[in-house]
């Protein structure tokens, strides 16, 4: 279907940035980056060539350091992701093997750089976690500007735009994203790019409407058309009727008005009707993101996944970069808690200086705990930069994906030997430390008796707790609607563990996705869950759907929700009672 100016046309991607803006596009160019000629090299020629990868890898350094020096004071607490595609401009994944190929291929150093980023890329693609999936965008934006000082081709300033625009592009890297000048950029859309990019990150830091992942915007929208974009549906209309333009402008109105009011009641505490005190935290996965927790309101962090600083790196980070992000966090959020989870990557294939085999079906492999218990001189590291960032502020350790008792009993012992190294050094902690474990996979929900003796509390991961138990890949196109976090078995599962947590007196939290979605609220509530934690723009509408809610309604609701046997029974009762709460809710389709 071909656009033309009388013609709407709506196209559909990832809501990454949620808010609704209208405006003309203007295509960011990537000339000359996609089509790489390959060549031979003579022997005698290679130093050279290779001189010539050195030079442009040195001048693209160069272009990302001086947008890190004229980073936005708003956007400084985002340096970090800057810093990090610096660091991997000398990774062995990306420059050392482009430089191995040139050799050992006799190539051009085009072609060498192109084949190595594509390897990368294909590694991180495969991967289930759509975190580390991510990933292989940085990889691509540094080669990308690698690319472009080889080839010649000229880098469009996106700081230079001087009219009010939406930017269209085929990606956008953080560096690019950056220099968006909020008087002038309204909001972006992509191409490529998902919920969990960098940029994506920027965006929604920025409270830019920006959706991801389109896939032909480029080739549709030409330069001036008008477009409406919805970052919170994650739709795109091109040259819209002028019902759509009134229809969209009206909810771009109420949704200003409903952000204004969130924001003004972000801070309230979430106490529901009958009042019972809930805390509503915020994940993480950079240091940087404590700030947004805070300005949503968040009552400590719930969740702060450690994986992102062992990647993108040629080796092990050492036990004082580890501590001082750690330190940078409680740092900011004290007196708040943090829940710091230890690596929870598959080693063979996340971090490239850790490959030791191939493995078939990574997210059931060597990962979580059970990478960490294989390589005890990383967990060891790890756990002393915790236990030292602890004696700042209120540290929590949360193990990932524990399935035996024996995995927590070994833990335990490493981290004694751990603290008692530290006490042998004089170095301050906190000995009272909590030690946590994920309950994500089904034979840690099911023995959480016998795990609740030996642990201070539970957090439920309900990504791959109900990924786990409904047998469903999540990524899966073909069986993703299959993915239900109110399937009656994943709602008794969660009874069954939050029954056991508050029988044996230890707390029990909730970090998973599941707790982010309002709908889902009044059956966490009746379950006893109290403690959740969420993306951090999820916050102020759970704090608010909490405060519409009372325990003491909650709890007779489910007695009723445990008596339907589908889904849709399940989804259908929560509308029926609650439909007039929920309905409230401003980031829904239409």
């Amino acid at each position: 279907m071909l656009n033309n100016n009388d013609t709407e046309m709506q196209i559909h991607g990832i809501a990454a940035s949620p808010g609704i803006c209208v405006g003309k596009a203007y295509l960011v160019g990537r000339e000359g980056v996609d089509v790489v000629e390959k060549y031979s090299v003579k022997r005698e020629k290679l130093k050279e060539e290779i001189k010539r990868f050195k030079d442009a890898v040195k001048k693209a350094k160069d272009e990302l350091y001086r947008i890190i020096e004229q980073t936005p004071k708003d956007l400084s607490q985002h340096a970090h992701i800057l810093e990090t595609h610096m660091v991997l401009f000398k990774d062995k994944m990306l420059y050392g093997r482009t430089i191995e190929t040139i050799e050992n291929e006799q190539v051009n150093a085009e072609w060498a750089l192109k084949t190595v980023a594509s390897n990368v890329k294909a590694m991180f693609s495969d991967m289930t976690d759509s975190y580390l999936r991510a990933r292989a965008a940085d990889i691509i934006h540094v080669s990308d500007s690698i690319m472009r000082n080889l080839i010649g081709a000229e880098t469009e300033s996106i700081a230079s735009i001087g009219k009010q625009v939406i930017l269209v592009a085929t990606d956008l890297s953080p560096a690019e994203t950056s220099q968006i000048q909020l008087e002038k950029v309204m909001g972006f859309i992509t191409d490529r790019g998902g919920k969990a990019s960098h940029t994506a990150i920027i965006a929604r830091s920025l409270e830019i409407p920006a959706v991801l992942g389109l896939e032909n915007a480029t080739r549709i929208i030409k330069n001036d058309d008008i477009i409406i974009v919805d970052g919170t549906s994650g739709v795109v209309i091109i040259n819209p009727t002028g019902q759509a333009l009134i229809q969209f402008e009206e909810r771009q109105e109420r949704y200003e008005e409903h952000k204004a009011v969130i924001s003004r009641e972000s801070h309230l505490p979430a106490v529901t009707l009958d009042g019972i005190h809930l805390q509503v935290m915020g994940n993480i996965e950079l240091p940087e993101e404590v700030v947004a927790v805070m300005t949503y309101g968040g009552d400590g962090i719930g969740l702060y996944r450690t994986e992102f600083q062992y990647l993108s790196r040629s080796d092990f980070p050492s036990e004082d970069e580890l501590f001082d992000k750690y330190k940078d966090v409680v740092d900011v959020i004290t007196p708040r808690p943090v829940t710091i989870r230890t690596l929870d990557i598959n080693g063979d294939k996340a971090a490239s200086y850790a490959s030791d085999s191939e493995a078939a079906n990574p997210v059931l492999g060597l990962r979580g705990i059970r990478y960490c218990l294989q390589k005890p001189d990383v967990f060891k590291t790890q756990l002393r930069a915790i236990l030292r960032a602890s004696a700042f502020g209120h540290i929590r350790i949360l193990l990932p994906m524990i399935s035996c008792l024996e995995e927590i009993l070994e833990t335990k012992k490493i981290l004694n030997e751990v603290a008692d190294s530290l006490d042998n050094e004089g170095i301050d902690y906190d000995r009272n430390i909590e030690v946590g474990i994920m309950i994500e996979v089904p034979s840690a929900a099911i023995l959480a008796d016998i795990m609740a003796k030996n642990v201070d509390f539970f957090s439920i991961g309900t990504n791959d707790l109900i990924q786990f138990s409904l047998a469903v890949d999540r990524v899966n196109r073909q069986v993703a609607h299959l993915y239900q976090p109110l399937h009656p078995a994943v709602i008794r599962m969660v009874k069954h563990v939050a029954d056991v947590a508050r029988d044996s007196g230890i707390n029990v939290f909730m970090c998973g996705e599941m707790a982010s979605d309002p709908m889902n609220l009044p059956i966490l509530l009746g379950l006893g869950l109290e403690k959740l934690s969420m993306n951090p723009q999820s916050i102020p509408m759970a704090k608010k759907t909490i405060r519409s809610l009372a325990i003491n309604e909650t709890r007779p609701f489910i007695a009723e929700v445990l008596k339907e046997t589908t889904t849709k029974g399940v989804m259908n009762l929560v509308q029926n009672t609650y439909g007039s709460i929920l309905s409230d809710k401003i980031f829904k389709e239409g």
